[in-house]
């Protein structure tokens, strides 16, 4: 009988291995649940990547972070972090100030347009994990999260 990935998929053929079907579940399952993610920010104006910025430095306080740190944080690598924290520094969510005497330490910091909008985001984005999520019960869920971690962990 056919998992229900290969289904999925439409595939003709299973998975040659468990760990190639397992790998191609996460990412699948990542794609469907990003989209969703990325669709709901929409309306927001801002990518997922944007809103995961917002969010690191909101949790950064009035201290910020310097570039390299803000993307060293991010969940999803980006090419160029410079370039995202510029876009966001035009949107007016971000301020960026060299508070050093080396004049390559750039402080990012959140506006409060930029607080604004990631709080005003809070409940969406909360309800949107709930209603993708919410119906696997939190042992299940408590079980995933540590399942995932020990992927990246060991796959390292």
């Amino acid at each position: 009988m056919a998992s229900e990935l290969v289904v999925e998929l439409k595939q003709t053929r299973p998975f040659a291995t468990l760990e190639e079907e397992a790998g191609v579940s996460i990412q699948r399952t990542a794609a469907v649940l990003g989209h969703a993610f990325s669709e709901a920010l929409k309306a927001y104006g801002i990518t997922p990547t944007q809103y995961n910025v917002l969010r690191i430095l909101r949790g950064a306080g009035k201290e910020g972070l310097c570039r390299n740190e803000v993307r060293d944080r991010l969940v999803a690598q980006v090419p160029d972090a410079t370039r995202l924290l510029d876009r966001m520094v035009e949107m007016g969510l971000v301020s960026r100030d060299r508070d050093t005497p080396d004049r390559r330490y750039v402080t990012a910091r959140i506006t409060a347009k930029g607080t604004k909008l990631v709080t005003d985001l809070d409940d969406p984005v909360t309800r949107l994990h709930r209603s993708r999520l919410g119906h696997l019960g939190r042992s299940k869920l408590r079980q995933l999260i540590d399942l995932l971690a020990e992927a990246r962990r060991d796959s390292a």
